[in-house]
């Protein structure tokens, strides 16, 4: 059975999609790729490398909390206990409790947590200089196709019919 130039279009489009979609992801797992090895070559596990990381970008004025930590690597409380444990051991971060509230801890990355951080980043910066072309690439890819997808659905429903 022949395919309509409708069906055929759309296949196309949904391949193009797919590949487009593919390749962004590709080119993130490259990233976090190296992310990861980046880390261990500096001796340490990749989330302690993001812990250092949210603690110093941290936006001005919020408390680097174990809350706040929990949310931004997507742990739960008492994992980003212990990883905040195994940070402070290695010399990485000081955790302070609170003088009002003892149960309310806030980390801060000491000088060497520092040292470190600075060398992962410009590593890490390098990388994405190369990579970013890609990633906007296929961004773009993915809003113009979204654009024309929905400028050619407009015109193949008449007006005032819900599709």
């Amino acid at each position: 059975m022949k395919k309509s130039a409708h069906s055929q279009s759309r296949e196309s489009y949904d391949r193009q999609r797919l590949q487009t979609l593919a390749e962004f992801r590709y080119t993130l797992r490259q990233f976090l790729h190296f992310s990861e090895s980046c880390s261990a070559e500096a001796g340490l596990h990749p989330q302690q490398h993001q812990l250092l990381l949210h603690i110093a970008g941290a936006p001005d004025g919020e408390a680097t909390t174990i809350s706040y930590i929990a949310e931004r690597l997507g742990l739960r409380h008492h994992s980003a206990v212990e990883l905040s444990k195994r940070c402070e051991e290695s010399g990485l971060i000081h955790r302070r409790h609170d003088t009002l509230d003892r149960r309310c801890v806030t980390l801060h990355v000491t000088p060497n947590g520092h040292r470190v951080l600075r060398t992962l980043s410009e590593a890490h910066e390098r990388e994405l200089y190369e990579l970013v072309p890609r990633l906007i690439r296929a961004l773009k890819l993915i809003r113009s196709s979204k654009r024309s997808k929905s400028a050619s659905s407009s015109r193949l429903t008449p007006k005032g019919n819900p599709t």
